[in-house]
């Protein structure tokens, strides 16, 4: 009994060692020393998704050092002056650095979520107070109640037409919701846990029966890929498990058309995969899309320890599957 019980403290110590390691990677490679989240696959940009993954990993962590600079630069950069929310992209190349100042809610929700993660667990009054600010401005300025579903707006301007809605389902950060469910007690949060997993179960296309990462709702409810973007189950739609996985949803049936895919292609999945036209990507999925499949499939993988040569997006995904499932 003693034995097994120093070989178990002994994984729990190598285990804790691994995801510092990890972390220490992920901060010398992505975080500059500003607080700024490098997106080194996508010309050293950052945006509000990085700002926001990379507080929710400094919290993640026990990094109350990290997660202050990173809010101080987010707040400083990308902070809108109208309300409680946050530009999508920073561009450190080109002037202003800045230079749309729409947002994009799955970035603020984000941010919203590591603030209350946060506020939380240290007890940090002003990252609660910052938190419920932005959740109450993505209520107000980003759902409407719209064919039957609750809806998350992208962003504040540009997806809207005439008889449609464009909307991205990785843009439904499940976990998030629950959270703020808690939080508020506004039925609008539960509302969008439905939507969410109603949404994901209807979009189905192709022999594949997959969601596109740009989806079209009109006001009839008909459903389909956007024709703005290419219909491809891709870098977004991906999230979808990482996001049903972290919210206890695993095994939605929402997610079963899904699931059955990555099964099916098992070691070779596609880095992306056209659901009309059936074409998929001539490279196979990354470590961190891979970390997805693996958490979205089975209740406790192994994942890889992190390795800094790949980019931003992969690590990232690869650190955010860890804390799904609290590795």
């Amino acid at each position: 009994m003693i034995k097994r019980l120093g070989l178990w403290l002994m994984a729990a110590v190598l285990s804790s060692s691994a995801l510092a390691d990890d972390w220490s990677r992920y901060k010398d490679s992505y975080i500059s020393s500003e607080g700024r989240v490098i997106d080194t696959g996508n010309g050293d940009i950052s945006h509000s998704e990085g700002q926001g993954y990379g507080m929710l990993l400094a919290q993640q962590y026990g990094d109350k050092a990290t997660f202050e600079q990173l809010w101080r630069w987010t707040r400083k950069n990308l902070g809108r002056h109208d309300l409680p929310l946050f530009a999508w992209r920073y561009d450190p190349n080109s002037k202003p650095m800045v230079a749309d100042t729409n947002d994009a809610s799955d970035g603020d929700l984000l941010i919203a979520w590591a603030l209350l993660r946060a506020g939380n667990v240290w007890q940090n009054s002003n990252y609660l107070n910052a938190s419920r600010r932005i959740r109450m401005a993505v209520l107000d300025h980003l759902t409407l109640s719209y064919a039957g579903h609750r809806l998350l707006l992208p962003g504040l301007k540009g997806f809207t037409g005439d008889g449609y809605i464009d909307i991205n389902l990785s843009y439904w950060v499940m976990p998030a919701f629950k959270a703020f469910a808690e939080a508020d007690k506004d039925p609008r949060w539960q509302q969008l846990l439905a939507s969410g997993e109603a949404l994901v179960a209807a979009a189905q296309f192709g022999d594949a029966k997959l969601p596109s990462d740009w989806l079209r709702l009109t006001q009839s409810g008909q459903l389909a890929p956007s024709p703005d973007w290419p219909a491809r189950f891709g870098f977004d739609a991906v999230r979808i498990g990482l996001y049903f996985r972290w919210a206890g949803l695993a095994q939605s049936a929402s997610l079963a058309a899904i699931r059955h895919f990555w099964q099916l292609a098992g070691s070779k999945a596609p880095a992306w995969f056209d659901v009309q036209t059936g074409q998929q990507s001539p490279y196979g999925a990354s470590v961190g899309l891979k970390a997805v499949i693996a958490i979205s499939l089975e209740p406790a993988p192994a994942l890889p320890p992190l390795d800094p040569k790949q980019d931003y997006y992969s690590a990232s995904l690869l650190l955010l599957s860890k804390a799904a499932v609290n590795l």
